[in-house]
Parts: C-alpha cells; structure tokens; sequence
C-alpha cells in the first residue's frame, strides 16, 4: 500500500490530530467538540493537521499516531492526563456516544 505512517508532528501537532480523530468517532463534528480543540491550538496548525487526517483512514490514523506517541516518548501520566482531555473532548456536546466510548476502549488498548 505505501501509506506513510511515520510523521515529524510535534507534540502539538500529534494532540491536536488524536483529537480531530476521537471528535469524528460519532462521525459529527460538534461545535462544542471542535471549540474546545480549536481553544487549545493556533489556526494554522489545526487546519494542516485537519487536511491531513481528512486523507487518512482509519488505520492509517491509529499507526501515525501510536507510532508519533511512541517516537515522542510520551510518558504514563502524560497518556493518563490525555485521556482526561479526550473525554472531556466527547463530553463538551453533553453526550458520551456508544461511538465514543468504544474509541476510548481502543485507543486504551492501542496506546498503553
């Protein structure tokens, strides 16, 4: 297949990605979600980073960002405090989706 799975995102960039991908787990793109990612980052790089993973499927996206996770040396807790915000990211429209709550199952299973 040749699908480039290796990246040079920086911490940003890999949060902000992990991010629009847990926001498009119900496939909705909430305005509260999408608020509460573009409070945390400049325009510039949420726009890249959103063009990016619009090319992306789906396990084109859990490789980059396992393998970016990994290259970062994201340390235990800064993964636990992550998860935090994750779920913070599928409360801001009010609900927990079935959707996103077996995403938060996965990504747990994927990346620790």
């Amino acid at each position: 297949m040749g699908t480039i799975t290796k990246t040079n995102w920086t911490k940003k960039e890999l949060y902000t990605y992990l991010f629009i991908y847990c926001m498009n787990a119900d496939f909705i793109e909430a305005p509260e979600e999408l608020e509460k990612i573009t409070s945390r980052v400049d325009n510039n790089t949420y726009q890249k980073i959103h063009s990016e993973f619009d090319v992306d499927n789906d396990y084109v996206s859990i490789q980059k960002i396992k393998v970016t996770l990994n290259g970062l040396n994201i340390s235990e807790a800064e993964i636990e405090v992550l998860f935090e915000e994750i779920k913070e990211l599928f409360l801001a429209d009010g609900k927990y989706e079935v959707l996103e709550r077996n995403l938060m199952l996965g990504l747990k299973k994927v990346l620790k």
